[in-house]
This record gives structure tokens, sequence and C-alpha cells, in this order.
């Protein structure tokens, strides 16, 4: 029997009053924290207090795990084991494997586990001990903060401010998830409705945002100074988004986000996420570290490096203010940026030099994969102009850190 409209939502009338129960609504502690972290005056300070937290576990666990055990682990005993056992010093596959002989005479006095450079030693140093403990940490919080439902919430507080540079408060996932790899990061800009939101935002993260890895290798060298990279990093980030909000072409629409309520997060999806995460970026991270490491040396051998630094000399040291050693960890920067700023650690540099090379490898050419990545997802135009940005802000970034140095009379 065909019904009426009328009929219809009789039937419907029926089936509502058997079928749902109406009570009263009471307001609950956990509503009551949704309001709070969701409203301006309040969730703005809950957030910093969020972020606080995060970098407090995130530096303590990675440090815990770096300093206190991996790196006493590999440089009194491992690195030097090897050294000794492993055939042909002097010889260049002593050099590629195990790294410079020097490093492992009697008395040496440097940071042997960055200078010694080879494949088995630095090579197995660098994501072994700094970077999985400082990527765990990372994702391990990341996967909480996912399941406990916090993201949406943030997103929405930074709706207005990421509005400023054409962007809504959708692309703060994208970013954070660029401080744990930038190759989900951009994968991640898909998400964005235009075309414009998307360029911009890979932009952004290739230049702008460092991974989990190179925030290990950051927090290993300059510890004391990783505040100033970020927020020389955060001004650029907005600097320049809001220059290419204005001269890149298209729409910039508003956000529509179901924010979901506060859930207890579920122990078995934090470690499966975890584990996933982290196993992926191994797979990815740690072949291009030993292919650097193999590279890097193989340019010492053939003197190709010395030929790098002279032809880069006038940009490096005369634009930088640096000198040619850093050519090394450039050169290694297009494989992967924590690679580049771990081969930092094996070069004698002062205090504004460190800081300077951190922060030019930071807004370099994204690592290999992120950068073939780019290359697909992007149209021509686009690629040339996200390559126009990086070299812009490099030479920019690399002007003023040497006038400020100059300034300050530490360059």
């Amino acid at each position: 029997m065909e019904l009426t409209i009328d009929q219809r939502w009789d039937l419907v009338d029926r089936i509502t009053k058997e079928t749902v129960e109406v009570g009263a609504y009471k307001h609950t502690l956990k509503d009551a924290i949704a309001d709070i972290t969701v409203r301006p005056k309040t969730g703005i300070p809950f957030a910093i207090a969020v972020i606080y937290g995060f970098w407090m576990f995130f530096s303590t666990f990675a440090g815990f795990f770096t300093d206190g055990f991996l790196v006493k682990v590999f440089g009194d005993h491992y690195i030097p084991w090897l050294g000794s056992v492993f055939p042909g010093k002097g010889t260049w596959l002593f050099n590629i494997f195990a790294g410079n002989p020097a490093v492992f005479q009697p008395g040496y006095a440097g940071d042997i586990c960055f200078e010694a450079g080879g494949v088995l030693t630095t090579g197995l140093f660098m994501p072994i001990a700094v970077v999985l403990p400082a990527i765990i940490a990372f994702y391990l919080v990341m996967a909480f903060l996912e399941d406990i439902g916090y993201l949406p919430r943030l997103a929405v507080l930074i709706d207005t401010v990421l509005h400023k540079i054409g962007l809504h408060g959708y692309a703060i996932v994208p970013t954070i998830l660029s401080l744990g790899c930038n190759v989900p990061g951009v994968a991640a800009t898909r998400a964005l409705e235009t075309r414009k939101q998307r360029f911009m935002m890979m932009v952004l993260l290739g230049v702008f945002v460092p991974c989990g890895a190179q925030i290990g290798m950051m927090q290993e060298l300059i510890p004391e100074k990783i505040g100033f990279v970020f927020i020389a990093l955060i001004i650029g980030y907005f600097v320049v988004g809001y220059i290419l909000n204005k001269i890149w072409p298209g729409q910039s629409p508003e956000m529509l986000i179901d924010v979901p309520p506060y859930r207890m997060p579920t122990r078995g999806n934090v470690w499966r996420k975890t584990w996933m995460r982290t196993t992926s970026f191994l797979r990815v991270a740690v072949p291009f570290m030993l292919l650097g490491c193999v590279i890097v040396q193989l340019l010492y051998l053939t003197g190709g490096m010395a030929h790098l630094g002279h032809a880069l000399s006038p940009v490096i040291s005369g634009g930088f203010g640096l000198p040619q050693e850093t050519v090394a960890p450039l050169v290694a920067g297009f494989l992967r940026k924590d690679l580049a700023v771990g081969l930092l650690g094996g070069i004698q540099l002062t205090g504004w030099q460190m800081f300077s090379s951190v922060v030019l490898l930071s807004v370099y050419f994204p690592c290999l994969a992120t950068f073939v990545l780019m290359i697909k997802e992007q149209n021509a135009k686009e690629f040339g102009a996200t390559l126009g940005v990086l070299a812009v802000t490099v030479f920019a970034y690399g002007g003023i850190l040497r006038l400020i140095g100059m300034g300050l009379g530490v360059a």
C-alpha cells in the first residue's frame, strides 16, 4: 500500500514515540572540558599547556634514551669496537663503512658518534640512537591526542589565525603530521578544499616545518637554541604564507568540521598507531640516511667535496658567513635533513654558525621522499613556484642571519 506524505509523517511520529526517550540534559564534566577547550579565552591557554606538555615529554623521553643510554652504547662501546675489528684501515672500504680512521686513534677527544661518518657507525647511530627515541615520543603523543579527540578542537582554535594567510584551521593537521614526517603531512594536504590551499600548504610544510627526526637532531646539537630555531621558522611560515595568499590566484573557503566529543583513548589504538607510523618512518628514513653517508664519504674520498666547497664558497662563506665544510650537510640535506643536521656535529662551528646552519638546513630543500611526493602532487607551474620560494627563502634567511650575527658581533 502506498502512503501519502501525511501518512508517512504520522508513521514517523509513532515510531519515534515508541523508540526515542527524551530526558533532561545533564551537563557533565566531559562537556565542561569540551566547552573550555574550544573557546578562545580558555582554549588558547589550554592549547599552549598541551603543546608545552608535548614538548616536555618529547625532550625528556628522547633525552633519557639518547643521552642517558644509547649515546654511551654507541660512543663508548660499539663504534670504538667496530673501528678496531673492521679490516683494511685507511682503505676506501674502511672509510665508507667504519669512517674516518683518525677518530679511532687512542685519546681522540672529538665526538666519535657524529665525526666517524661511516655507514655502520654514524649511519646507524643517527637513526637508532637519536631519531628513533624522538619519533616514538612524537607519534605516541600524536596517537593519544587523536584518540582522545583533541585535534579537531585545536583546528577550531587556530582557524582565525590561519585565515590571515589564506588557510583554515584544518591546515593544522598536515602541519602537525609533518612534525613527525613531511611525507604524510604533504599527503594530508589532499583534504584541503582548493588547489590554492593545497599548494600553499605544501610549500609551507616543505620549507618551514621540520620533521621529528630533524627536531631530535637539533635537540641533541643545540638544545639551548632550539626555541629560537622554531621562532625563526614560525615567522617565516606566516610571512611567506601571507605573501603567497596575496599573489597566488585561487579561493580560500571557510572551514566546516565536525567536533566529536572527548573519549577515553584506547590503549590498543594508541600503540598500534605508534608502531605503524614509527616502522613506516624507519623504512623510509634509514635507507636514505645510510645512502647519504655513502655519498658524503665518497665525495670526501674523491675530492668532490673540496670542489663543491670551492664552487659554493662565494655563497656559503661570503653570503652566509659559514665555513666551506658546511657544504657536506647541504649535499646530504637533499636526501635527509636529519642526516644533514647530524653531520654538522662533526664540524667545528661557533655557536652562531651552528644556529645559522641549522636554520638554513631547515628551510633548505625538503628531503628526497618529500620532494618526489611534491612532484607527484603539483603541476609544473606550482612546482616551479615551490622551487622559487625555496631559493628565495634560503638566500633571505642566510643574508638576514649573517647581518644579525655581524650586528651582535658573533658572525
